[in-house]
């Protein structure tokens, strides 16, 4: 069984120029992904997909390849994750390199361990799905959300769940994007049985702001006793 990890790095942010190679801690942001990935022993080959020199040059300086450039379409504002990847696997095959399993990484998770990707690994492995997405619960039951009305007064959005006690609401989750696991076959339009990771809200941080930046580093040092 031979596993990819593609990590998806454009150059083109714009909320925080150039966050996937800013300095975090004393490393471009970028080399926490890659030297988790390497660190776990799991991957055949760790990627990076960018249409960007620096990046490109910042990611083989920490060991990870980049075989080929991204290409316009996939490094505009409107290309998915799954446009990125379905472009990386089928360039591989037109090269003549199979990978049956993918695990996509995204460059700015400084709090990623190799613990993580190995145990979401093995939950991937032991479960019956096509996919594995790391999940975490809302630290509040979303049932209860407010929402502003068509006058500018708040409401509930679910009124039938405001009186109800919270631990009789279901727990709801969401994605950390972070990374995820697949099968190759959900490339190709297979079938997609998404299996789920779940993961405590201290190992994950969006990073989309400037206070965002702040809080992982926060976390980071926490973490790591820095």
């Amino acid at each position: 069984m031979s596993v990819v990890a593609i990590i998806t790095a454009r150059g083109g942010s714009k909320r925080i120029p150039r966050k996937n190679i800013k300095d975090f801690m004393g490393k471009p942001m970028l080399a926490y992904a890659i030297e988790a990935a390497k660190k776990t022993g799991i991957f055949d080959e760790i990627m990076v997909s960018t249409e960007d020199a620096e990046i490109a040059q910042v990611a083989q300086n920490f060991g990870a390849k980049v075989p080929f450039m991204r290409s316009p379409q996939t490094a505009s504002d409107f290309a998915t994750t799954m446009d990125v990847l379905k472009e990386v696997y089928q360039e591989y095959i037109k090269r003549g390199v199979h990978f049956d399993e993918i695990c996509c990484i995204y460059p700015c998770v400084p709090l990623l361990t190799p613990d993580v990707l190995k145990e979401a690994y093995e939950s991937f492995k032991n479960s019956e799905g096509d996919s594995l997405t790391p999940v975490v619960q809302f630290s509040y039951p979303i049932q209860r959300a407010l929402q502003i009305n068509q006058q500018g007064f708040l409401e509930y959005r679910e009124p039938e769940s405001a009186a109800k006690r919270s631990q009789d609401l279901r727990k709801m989750y969401h994605d950390v994007g972070m990374f995820y696991y697949m099968k190759a076959s959900v490339l190709g339009g297979g079938e997609n049985k998404a299996a789920y990771f779940e993961m405590k809200e201290s190992q994950i941080q969006d990073i989309d702001t400037l206070e965002d930046w702040n809080m992982a580093e926060l976390k980071y040092r926490m973490l790591h006793n820095a």
